[in-house]
């Protein structure tokens, strides 16, 4: 989520995928650091006990927000 906030500062399109669950967390770092209303993209947690092949499929899933987002940038 930083990383993206620090590229967005500086001009570089980006695009942030967190989980649902840390959704207030994402929203008050970008307050923080400046970017109320930054926009991140959100998937169902956990993650961390998905198999490759489950991760392949959220990751399919997810494409076209995060080329959309990217596309749009954080005014869009």
């Amino acid at each position: 989520m930083l990383d993206s906030i620090v590229f967005e500062q500086q001009g570089i399109p980006s695009a942030s995928i967190i989980t649902h669950v840390f959704r207030a967390t994402g929203a008050a770092m970008a307050r923080t650091w400046g970017l109320e209303g930054f926009r991140f993209l959100e998937m169902p947690h956990p993650i961390a006990n998905l198999t490759p092949e489950q991760l392949d499929e959220r990751a399919k899933t997810i494409t076209p927000e995060v080329v959309k987002l990217l596309m749009e940038g954080q005014v869009g």
